[in-house]
């Protein structure tokens, strides 16, 4: 039958074959016979059974790959195979049970240390103003510090309106020089009086464990091609010489350890970064580009981004718009990283609103292969790479990380 097998593409509802017939609906089936003007006609008739559905959902699926069909064509198979279910339903990233397990992971290191080595990882945080979200963030960062073993230090300044510049700097001065400190972290946002930028800068670049120093951010930009530089192991962040944006770190630190720890493979794979802001955007584009995937970003004034994030194997959204990302602009079997957190309103709820992603969770979750859920996915992964971050700061002023 080998020889008489073919693969018909076809209008809607009609064959090109010498059956040349109507079809009565999509989804009919229609039978082909191998044409009159064959040279050499079968020793036996064969019959081909096919199916037809429309191009909106079709699409020809190898064992390891796929490929979209051309608008209004549609796939004939032939018998045996028949058409193909494209209904998934995705597995969610647990970001919580990541989290908690790199958090597991830095205690147990603490708790193994030697018993000379006195000195412990420190995190000193600044707090300006009275909001309470930032109240709670602060919070959560000195209770996970305590959880695994770390020392915290807060400074606060409820009355951010008395606050000036010169008061911060000069705090933040101290802490640099303070030996007991090994992480600083600038809670934002700030005050609209100060200036964040000379703010962040002042930070010594060891101690920027939220990865945001100027030094930093350079360091991160470098893709270390040129003749002698020192290529780092981007599938080992521990072991990176300087600090990278937690957030960031954390989808990628994700990527990682999906599929029962395993993860995915990022190398070769086409990626669009939805958001071109400092703290995600930009830099978790850099961060897949180090993991040699081929990246996109898209922003507002990207035009047609629909058919540009259809062609990603991996989707970063950090766009800040409520389900902006809906399930026709996914490719089948994509992996959603969704950054975003977003209130709408919920009247049914207690609350009277609720969290969601840059992208339409319910619907991308029918598309996609692996998806974060909104809230418990990206969010619980930052404060465990910051903790990460200060335990490598922490590591390289004691000797036992180099760089």
């Amino acid at each position: 039958m080998g020889s008489n097998v073919r693969s018909f593409f076809v209008n809607h509802g009609q064959t090109t074959t010498a059956a040349d017939q109507k079809l009565s609906k999509v989804g009919s089936p229609c039978h082909l016979m191998p044409s009159n003007n064959s040279k050499k006609r079968p020793s036996s008739f064969i019959l081909l059974i096919a199916y037809c559905f429309p191009v909106s959902d079709a699409f020809v699926w190898h064992s390891s790959t796929h490929r979209r069909i051309a608008k209004n064509q549609v796939l004939l198979y032939p018998h045996p195979i028949t058409r193909p279910s494209l209904e998934m339903t995705a597995k969610d990233i647990d970001g919580k049970s990541v989290a908690e397990s790199i958090r597991s992971e830095l205690a147990s290191k603490l708790a193994s240390l030697p018993a000379d080595v006195t000195s412990r990882p420190g995190l000193a945080v600044m707090l300006v103003g009275s909001r309470k979200d930032s109240q709670t963030y602060v919070r959560m960062k000195q209770k996970a510090c305590a959880d695994c073993g770390m020392v915290s230090f807060l400074e606060e300044y409820p009355k951010g309106e008395d606050v000036t510049e010169e008061m911060l700097l000069a705090k933040i001065r101290d802490w640099n020089e303070d030996e007991a400190v090994h992480g600083i972290l600038v809670q934002l946002p700030l005050p609209k009086h100060i200036h964040e930028e000379r703010i962040l800068s002042e930070v010594d670049p060891k101690k920027d464990v939220d990865g945001l120093h100027p030094a930093n951010t350079a360091k991160l930009f470098s893709t270390a091609t040129h003749a002698g530089a020192v290529k780092l192991n981007w599938k080992d962040f521990t072991s990176i010489p300087f600090h990278i944006p937690c957030t960031p770190q954390g989808c990628i630190e994700l990527l990682d350890r999906i599929n029962d720890g395993q993860g995915i493979e990022i190398e070769g794979k086409n990626a669009v970064v939805i958001g071109r802001s400092n703290l995600v955007g930009m830099p978790v584009a850099m961060l897949l580009l180090h993991r040699n995937a081929t990246i996109t970003i898209v922003h507002s004034r990207t035009k047609n981004i629909e058919s540009i994030i259809q062609q990603a194997d991996i989707v970063v959204a950090a766009v800040g718009r409520a389900n902006m990302v809906q399930a026709s602009w996914l490719k089948p079997g994509c992996v959603v990283i969704d950054v975003g957190i977003n209130s709408v309103d919920a009247p049914d709820t207690k609350r009277g609103y609720k969290l969601v992603g840059d992208v339409n969770y319910a619907e991308a979750k029918e598309v996609c292969e692996w998806i974060t859920p909104v809230p418990g996915g990206v969010g619980p992964m930052t404060i465990a790479m910051l903790l990460r971050n200060t335990w490598n700061s922490w590591r390289r002023a004691t000797g036992q990380m180099e760089g």
